[in-house]
């Protein structure tokens, strides 16, 4: 059976982080202004980096830091779960994004360190980038989140997640489809949510996520009887507890197999102690602030880890 979780998680240093015009036409969680310089910002973005890194380590996660190039090409590479995704079979998915900068951050060294450092072994790279020619994108596990054990992709639709792309992806891979689209308020309106991982977490056994996003009656009613339907127990957000980034988070595994969510602070401390002790039945909770990035990155905890489901080489 295939296991939700990793205890392997790879993160980019974000010696190039800044304010990412390209992606703040629709990500509206971006809401830094313009109190720090762009040093200052990749400075503590660096800061609140080492700090994340620490704590997911000292619970005996695997953390491997690939140093991203000092660049501020690529502002975003600090969110590496939204170019790449890795699965057991020992394939590697790339996935077609959005904004033209982000599509820099595509690097074979990523999956270099991989094999020749930690003996990973990679057998496929299947690269669905092409799709960004004809305005297709899908933004990795941003867009989807994966129910592996299961064969489920949950995702809304927005810009960046085309339904379209995702019957094709998830005909390939085998998984079934639960489509919905997700809103949050937003400069005094209505606007899709940018990625799904920002309202939905799937772990082992418990779902984090705000329906009260999901307007569509019937869509929030199937997304409900998947979950159920897969036996998880259903933690309910708020939409001001998504404007905190409390869906933002992604479930891992040490080497004794013990479960951790791993959060930011910021969504930490958005969470009621109900909330937080349904949670706690089945995992450790870590957390670290993460203010610089969310505020100037628009994402938060789970976009900056890529989970390496890889196998590793025979020897």
């Amino acid at each position: 059976m295939l296991q939700q979780s990793t205890s392997t998680l790879l993160m980019i240093k974000p010696y190039g982080f800044d304010y990412n015009t390209e992606t703040a036409e629709d990500n509206h969680f971006q809401t830094g202004g313009n109190a720090l310089s762009s040093s200052e910002i990749t400075r503590q973005a660096l800061d609140e980096f080492e700090v994340f890194v620490k704590e997911i380590n000292a619970k005996g996660i695997e953390v491997i830091v690939y140093d991203d190039l000092i660049t501020k090409e690529t502002p975003d590479a600090v969110f590496p779960n939204n170019w790449f995704s890795t699965h057991n079979d020992g394939t590697v998915h790339l996935y077609p994004m959005f904004a033209n900068n982000r599509r820099k951050e595509r690097r074979q060294e990523v999956f270099d360190l991989l094999t020749q450092e930690y003996g990973f072994s990679i057998d496929r790279i299947m690269d669905w980038s092409k799709h960004e020619d004809i305005g297709l994108f899908l933004e990795g596990t941003g867009s989807m989140i994966l129910d592996r054990p299961n064969k489920i992709i949950y995702a809304a639709l927005s810009e960046r997640t085309s339904e379209e792309l995702l019957k094709q992806y998830s005909r390939e891979i085998g998984y079934e489809l639960v489509v919905f689209r997700s809103y949050h308020n937003a400069k005094q309106k209505e606007v899709l949510i940018y990625h799904t991982n920002v309202m939905l977490c799937v772990a082992q056994d418990y779902a984090v996520v705000c329906l009260e996003c999901i307007k569509e009656l019937t869509e929030r009613k199937a997304v409900m009887e998947s979950l159920k339907k897969t036996n998880k127990t259903i933690v309910e957000l708020s939409l001001d507890q998504i404007d905190h980034f409390a869906g933002n988070m992604l479930e891992a595994k040490n080497k004794a197999n013990e479960s951790f969510l791993i959060m930011s602070s910021r969504a930490y401390k958005a969470m009621n102690q109900a909330q937080i002790a349904q949670i706690q039945q089945y995992s450790q909770i870590i957390h670290a602030p993460l203010t610089t990035i969310e505020n100037y990155g628009g994402g938060s905890a789970r976009c900056m880890l890529a989970e390496i489901f890889l196998p590793r080489q025979e020897k």
